[in-house]
């Protein structure tokens, strides 16, 4: 007979013992159903402008694809980036080291809100560059690059000296020392704040409605503008942000359980 402690090892990760994804996604589900549930209760009382907001949902559904894509594609370049900046931080080619130096701190002091707007403004319309979606995701990336930049060279700094003295011992190589003995443990390390980093990703794409893109946010800060039902327009929004954040985070999880080891 199953014990109450290791029924409960079962469901939440422990070091000895991870949840499975799919026990993880089933409690996550359940929680944001009762989160629905909650939310529906309290407001059944109360009169709200439900249907009016309904009306518009294929508004609230092509402003969520738009969100999707963006984010997608922001995380993926923002990635790229970010493993440049930080493979060109750690290099022994001092102005290589120093662009990148440069790029990150000029970006992690400027608000995503100037960045978009000047990257727009100046940079991009200047050069004839008219799709505002691009050019808002290269701006986006450019941003969270910045961080993930640092992310991934914290992570490449905390695998120990003696590793790399060991791994020149046996005869690899850079690149085959970066292959097989950095950049697994390296990962591994980083990728908790690149889960919060990807989560974030998702949620700065709200401010490219600034630029005059029809995601997700200026969606239903139009169904809002047409209904005058604030709360039932901005509800889904929280929702639909959910649905992309809560999968990051679950497939962070499960990879960093995968690419555990003893050390």
């Amino acid at each position: 007979m199953i014990s109450r402690s290791r029924f409960f090892r079962g469901l939440f990760d422990t070091p000895d013992s991870p949840a499975p994804l799919w026990v993880k996604a089933a409690l996550t589900t359940t929680a944001l159903l009762l989160l629905s549930l909650a939310c529906w209760a309290a407001l059944a009382g109360t009169t709200r402008n439900w249907e009016g907001v309904w009306n518009y949902r294929l508004v609230f559904w092509k402003g969520w694809l738009l969100t999707l894509q963006l984010s997608v594609l922001g995380m993926i370049l923002s990635l790229t980036l970010g493993a440049l900046a930080a493979l060109a931080r750690s290099s022994s080619f001092l102005p290589l080291r120093g662009l990148a130096a440069l790029y990150v701190e000029l970006v992690r002091g400027m608000p995503l809100l100037v960045l978009l707007l000047f990257f727009y403004y100046v940079v991009a319309d200047p050069l004839g560059w008219k799709n505002r979606v691009s050019a808002g995701v290269v701006a986006l990336s450019l941003f969270s690059g910045a961080y993930i930049a640092e992310i991934l060279r914290a992570g490449i700094e905390s695998v120990g000296a003696s590793q790399r003295e060991s791994a020149k011992a046996i005869g690899l190589t850079a690149p085959q020392t970066y292959r097989f003995i950095i950049l697994p443990q390296a990962l591994r390390n980083a990728l908790p704040p690149l889960a919060g980093q990807f989560a974030s990703v998702i949620k700065d794409s709200s401010l490219l409605s600034i630029l005059g893109i029809s995601e997700f946010t200026l969606a239903a800060q139009q169904v809002n503008s047409a209904t005058f039902s604030t709360l039932e327009s901005f509800l889904p929004l929280a929702l639909g942000y959910l649905i992309l954040t809560v999968p990051v985070s679950l497939l962070a999880r499960h990879l960093e359980n995968r690419l555990r080891f003893e050390t």
